[in-house]
């Protein structure tokens, strides 16, 4: 028997109700938002991803090589490939664009809780100004999207990269040390970040102020501290919009680095608290990057959400959802009446619910054991009694109660028994 690929998992239909559920209710929120959705390959250059994130992501791709010798890799995320898009095919439409995304990615890592070879994500990018506004609508849009999939247990934290960025600047002069410094602070491995600070005779007193700004967490008020006046400005003019828009419960926190070379100004991360060590479930901030593709320098600000964290946290936070695959299952009682059954069930189907049709040839009894374990909602009895008089029997599942109803409103009549029709 040959098994899934280790890091990859298989979705049966109760996984997939939930998921889809959930991501109905995102993408209803990006629409509403004004969000268009795109679609880029599963598969891109391996080039498009190194100039994104540098060689080190090579190790955590699948990368193969095409029949035409051309290096090929698996996408590990989607950003880049949306700005790709953008600069190939879109750089000439009016802004701002907005964009939103669904799809699998792929990460060569050591599979654990919440971390898989396969993940899927959600993300938007707004392609358009560098401004406090902007970087509102779209830490608006990623909170509501969260609170449309149903989790009410998450926490937004919200940093200007600048800050950390022009503090690493004023006593680190070699570029690619402050640049592996901040990539340390987003990995909060203050140890390592030590050993190369006494490696290289950096500052110790330049050490502590990192460490302590990175510690750095609260309401608007701790930007009173920050010398960086223009990323102090940018968060406050941010918070006050946030507050308009019905997101308040949003906490300042100067640590937040994201680790890539591309990120200009705000960042911000969500966390699902009860997920414990990997809690962080949306990562994002505002970034240039068309420009490493071939395009001219144009400001964005986007987010990815770990929809397969997503879904953890809901676990954990709530009962899963009834699943039920079935509105109705038309039994004929006799193999005459199956003729009647298929024409019933095709009209149950045109009038949006979901049904079914015995195709076994079970008895009557038999088939109304199936309809009771596979969770069907309502048996239609189609009988020859009964279809004497144009009607059908219509059983309730789960309390066993039967009527009679007209064979030509049985769609509807199950509409309203449903809460699907009017009341």
């Amino acid at each position: 028997m040959i098994q899934r690929p280790r890091g990859t998992r298989d979705f049966g239909p109760a996984d997939m109700f939930r998921r889809r559920k959930a991501e109905r209710a995102m993408r209803d929120i990006c629409h509403r938002y004004g969000f268009g959705e795109v679609v880029t390959p599963t598969f891109e250059q391996s080039e498009l991803f190194t100039l994104r994130s540098g060689q080190s992501i090579v190790d955590e791709m699948y990368v193969f090589k095409d029949k035409g010798d051309r290096e090929i890799a698996l996408r590990p995320e989607i950003t880049a490939s949306v700005i790709r898009l953008f600069v190939n095919e879109m750089s000439n439409q009016p802004k701002p664009l907005k964009l939103y995304y669904v799809g699998n990615c792929f990460r060569y890592e050591n599979p654990q809780s919440g971390r898989y070879r396969e993940f899927f994500q959600l993300g938007a990018e707004l392609i358009g100004n560098e401004n406090p506004e902007t970087d509102a609508e779209v830490i608006s849009l990623a909170v509501n999207c969260i609170r449309a999939a149903g989790l009410q247990d998450f926490q937004v934290r919200v940093g200007h990269i600048g800050v950390m960025k022009s503090l690493a600047l004023s006593g680190v002069q070699d570029p690619a040390l402050a640049g592996r410094a901040l990539r340390m602070i987003d990995k909060k491995d203050f140890d390592a970040m030590g050993d190369m600070f006494d490696a290289n005779s950096l500052s110790r007193n330049l050490f502590d102020r990192i460490t302590a700004l990175a510690e750095t967490r609260g309401g608007t008020e701790v930007l009173d501290d920050v010398e960086d006046v223009k990323a102090q400005q940018h968060l406050k003019e941010l918070f006050e919009i946030l507050k308009l828009q019905g997101v308040e419960d949003v906490e300042i926190d100067l640590g937040i680095v994201r680790g890539l070379d591309y990120y200009t100004g705000m960042v911000f991360e969500i966390d699902a608290p009860r997920l414990g060590a990997e809690k962080q479930i949306l990562g994002g901030g505002s970034y240039t990057l068309s420009e490493l593709f071939g395009g001219e320098a144009v400001f964005s600000t986007g987010f990815a959400i770990g929809i397969d964290r997503v879904m953890l946290a809901l676990d954990a936070e709530q009962e899963a959802p009834e699943y039920a695959p079935l509105d109705a299952y038309v039994v004929p009682t006799e193999d005459a009446m199956r003729k009647y059954a298929f024409a019933i069930v095709s009209k149950m189907r045109s009038k949006g619910l979901r049904a079914d049709v015995d195709l076994m040839r079970r008895s009557m009894s038999k088939n109304l054991k199936y309809a009771a374990s596979v969770g069907v909602r309502y048996a239609v009895i189609v009988g020859k009694e009964e279809m004497s008089k144009r009607s059908v029997t219509l059983r309730d599942m789960k309390t066993g109660e039967q009527k009679q109803v007209p064979a030509d409103f049985v769609a509807e009549e199950l509409e309203n028994s449903l809460g699907k029709g009017a009341p």
